[in-house]
């Protein structure tokens, strides 16, 4: 069995650390804020200082990082990744982030023997904790086959996507998907509850027809309680459509639907949430229709 490293021990890496030692995975963990790794340690993962420790310990290193910054700096910074990585070793970064990056990063690895993986995920907190994330994956897929275990045991739906990149690219669709459903979903709750309609029935007959789906399933209990504990933060998917606008801009396609709900995330921002959960875009529809 393959020594696998884990940096970013956030809402989502922790989980999905944690459910590789469940397996019996050696892990070597190491997260900027140094707590979150020491409570992985009393479950028998070990502590490194820096990445580039991480990497001269294990043969495979996931990374789960709130974006492109954080994942350029953690691999190809000092004291990075890249630094401590040895010839045949691979690097799998699972952060929502940039698809030109992650093209980069896959070249700059190859060119130090070392192979690389971008393979970001969705599902949320509770797929992460569950084991139950969708993973999609770019770069070569005899690395893809090699990470197969690991992402099998940290997700349901593992899928081979192409290239370097690719894998960036997919959960950029993925992202515009769940904001414009989310923001669909607040649309509709609020006038059925301002029409007089109780919310859990509208949820309910939602989630049996055609406009059945898995935000209504994942985050129906935050839209009726209206307890916004992140999952998703506002702040996160926010980032994650910038990334997506960037690549649209790339590639020349037109986003405009996915433009104005990152602004709405941006005002959700500016109000002081954006650390709730990105279902809290209820909140906006609910306070513009007074």
């Amino acid at each position: 069995m393959e020594k696998v490293g884990f940096v970013g021990l956030g809402i989502m890496g922790g989980a999905m650390a944690g459910n590789l030692l469940e397996v019996g995975h050696e892990i070597v963990v190491h997260n900027r804020t140094r707590t979150k790794a020491e409570h992985l340690s009393q479950h028998g993962a070990r502590v490194a200082a820096s990445p580039r420790e991480v990497a001269q310990r294990s043969d495979v290193v996931i990374t789960m990082l709130p974006g492109p910054p954080e994942v350029e700096e953690v691999v190809a910074g000092e004291g990075g990744l890249l630094e401590g990585a040895a010839e045949g070793s691979l690097i799998v970064d699972m952060s929502t982030s940039s698809p030109i990056l992650a093209r980069q990063l896959a070249h700059a690895a190859r060119e130090r023997g070392v192979g690389m993986l971008d393979a970001p995920v969705s599902g949320g907190d509770v797929g992460a904790r569950d084991g139950t994330l969708s993973i999609m994956v770019g770069g070569e897929e005899d690395d893809f086959e090699r990470a197969r275990p690991l992402f099998e045991v940290m997700g349901e739906t593992v899928v081979y996507v192409g290239g370097a990149g690719a894998g960036q690219v997919v959960k950029a669709c993925n992202q515009i998907v769940v904001a414009l459903v989310i923001e669909a979903v607040a649309e509709a709750l609020v006038l059925g509850s301002k029409a007089g309609v109780v919310p859990d029935r509208v949820v309910e007959v939602l989630s049996g027809g055609l406009a059945a789906n898995k935000v209504l399933e994942v985050k129906g209990e935050k839209f009726s309680s209206h307890e916004f504990t992140p999952g998703g933060k506002v702040e996160y998917h926010r980032k994650d459509l910038a990334i997506v606008l960037a690549a649209g801009r790339e590639y020349g396609v037109t986003l405009p639907v996915t433009a104005l709900v990152e602004q709405m995330f941006g005002v959700l921002e500016a109000k002081g949430r954006g650390g709730w959960d990105h279902s809290a875009l209820l909140t906006l529809i609910e306070e513009g229709s007074r």
